[in-house]
């Protein structure tokens, strides 16, 4: 049998790919990261299905459990949140299963930053505004940043940044980003995009923390920064110029 890492999307039940839904239905066994996922994702799985909640595992835990359930020809689907090519641990728990000479596939799944973006209807790269989007987090009770991905080297670009696990971190963030976007840049906050309990924090860099701290905002949010997020701002794309010379195209 193969292992399945699955995106799981932002959280909502209704955001998760066909052929997640597909793997879901049929696996015999599901890991499932509890913290962050809306329970009724896991009504895709069989009634019969062992679900098993990620939260409290460590690494080996989480491993030996992909491992048994091989062994035992069951079919395992591993969910993580968001989509698996971002702080998903997929590199190490990838790297156990190949020494330990179990298969493995992943399955793309809609990413909190696209789900906060689409949240609250703003496009991320804007023409004569942003072009480029940076997708980063911050280092708290966490595995150190390299040297070489300081936040203040990504602000000095001034490209929109999407910043994950930095909610805790939030009045620090932004007073590394004041210098270069300014006070009045636009923030905003998205805690569980798509989920029942989500919220939609509106602001700037000057006053962003004091909402974050005054929602009491600790986990499983988004925070965008960038003049993007102005809705009056920004120019009109080459691409769809109606005076474009368009006579080749055809």
């Amino acid at each position: 049998m193969t292992i399945h890492f699955v995106g799981a999307g932002p959280g909502a039940a209704d955001l998760i790919t066909l052929r997640a839904a597909a793997m879901l239905s049929a696996a015999d066994v599901v890991l499932y990261p509890g913290t962050y996922l809306d329970a009724e994702v896991l009504g895709h799985c069989r009634a019969e299905a062992r679900l098993v909640d990620t939260q409290a595992l460590d690494l080996n835990q989480i491993i030996s459990e992909l491992v048994d359930s091989h062994a035992t020809g069951r079919d395992v689907v591993r969910l993580v949140s968001g989509d698996p090519s971002l702080y998903s641990a997929l590199a190490e728990q990838t790297r156990r299963l190949e020494a330990a000479g179990v298969p493995w596939d992943v399955t793309p799944g809609v990413p909190a930053y696209a789900a906060a973006a689409a949240l609250v209807g703003r496009e991320l790269t804007v023409p004569l505004v942003a072009q480029s989007v940076v997708l980063t987090r911050a280092q708290a009770r966490s595995t150190a940043m390299p040297e070489s991905e300081a936040l203040a080297g990504f602000a000095a670009t001034r490209a929109t940044l999407a910043l994950h696990l930095a909610i805790t971190r939030t009045r620090e963030t932004m007073a590394e980003l004041v210098g270069d976007y300014g006070p009045d840049c636009p923030v905003i906050v998205v805690h569980r995009a798509s989920q029942p309990d989500e919220q939609v924090l509106r602001g700037t860099v000057a006053d962003i923390a004091d909402q974050v701290e005054d929602a009491g905002l600790r986990q499983a949010a988004v925070i965008l920064v960038g003049r993007a997020l102005d809705p009056s701002g920004g120019g009109e794309s080459f691409l769809y110029d109606p005076a474009r010379d368009r006579s080749s195209l055809g």
